[in-house]
Formats: C-alpha cells, sequence, structure tokens
C-alpha cells in the first residue's frame, strides 16, 4: 500500500498530537524526584560544615567585642570584674550588641589581674568541653 503525502503528514501529525496528550508517567517523575534529591544532598553536604563554622566565628567576633567593652570598663574604675548585664547597663556596649553566642546561651566572663576572658559554651551548650570558645584562646601547651 502506498502513502500520499498529504496522508503522510496527517499520519504524522495523528502521532504527534497523541505523544503530547499522553503525559508524564510515574517513572519520569520518580527520576526527575531523585535527581533533585542529589543535587539538595550536595549541596547539604557543603552548606551545613560551612553554617556551623559561621557560627563559631560570630560567636568569637561577639566574644572580642565584649572582651573589649569589659576590659574599657576595669580600666576606666568600673570594678573587678563585670558581667555581661553591668557593661550593657554602663552603656560600655550599644543596645543591639549581641549579649549571648550563636547557640543561644549567655557569655561568661572571667578576669584574672591583668587578664579578661570571654568565654562561650560552644556548640554542645556545655561549659568546660573541648569546643568552647574562649577569647582570647588559650595558648598551646609547650611540646
Amino acid at each position: 500500500m502506498k502513502l500520499s503525502w498529504s496522508q503522510i503528514i496527517r499520519h504524522s501529525r495523528r502521532a504527534g498530537r497523541a505523544s503530547r496528550e499522553r503525559g508524564v508517567t510515574l517513572i519520569e517523575i520518580l527520576i526527575v524526584l531523585a535527581i533533585i534529591g542529589l543535587i539538595a544532598g550536595g549541596v547539604a553536604m557543603t552548606a551545613i560544615p560551612k553554617f556551623a563554622e559561621a557560627q563559631k566565628q560570630t560567636t568569637r567576633q561577639s566574644a572580642q567585642v565584649l572582651r573589649q567593652a569589659a576590659q574599657l570598663w576595669r580600666t576606666t574604675g568600673g570594678g573587678d570584674c563585670p558581667t555581661v548585664e553591668v557593661l550593657k547597663r554602663d552603656k560600655q556596649l550599644e543596645s543591639s550588641s549581641k549579649l549571648s553566642d550563636a547557640w543561644e546561651q549567655p557569655f561568661k566572663i572571667l578576669c584574672d589581674d591583668d587578664e579578661t576572658t570571654v568565654v562561650s559554651a560552644g556548640p554542645d551548650k556545655k561549659e568546660g568541653t573541648a569546643d568552647d570558645i574562649r577569647v582570647p584562646a588559650p595558648e598551646a601547651p609547650a611540646k
């Protein structure tokens, strides 16, 4: 059976229309979702460690600001060792200053005769552990 050009064109138009009306199969949707999941997993693997490091860096910077304010308060005759609330009350800190670390735990100010140290409990929120953040950082023991 021979087909004319007009019959061939009509047949191809019908076939094209049928494929457009077919829609999307479940397998195609699952493949797209799997690809999106792989991309999201890759992004999460790089973003989460960067976010944790940013929290630590922000806490260190806030602790440095608190330490400078505490040192100034001590040298101007404010007293022995201030708390964060005393520094804010005496206007050594701006009212917009962050008074807690990145994990919403309060900073602790420790004073010796000539040294002022600001401590954050760190990500685990427990004092005295390896992840504590201290400003100034403790010196490494001599080998």
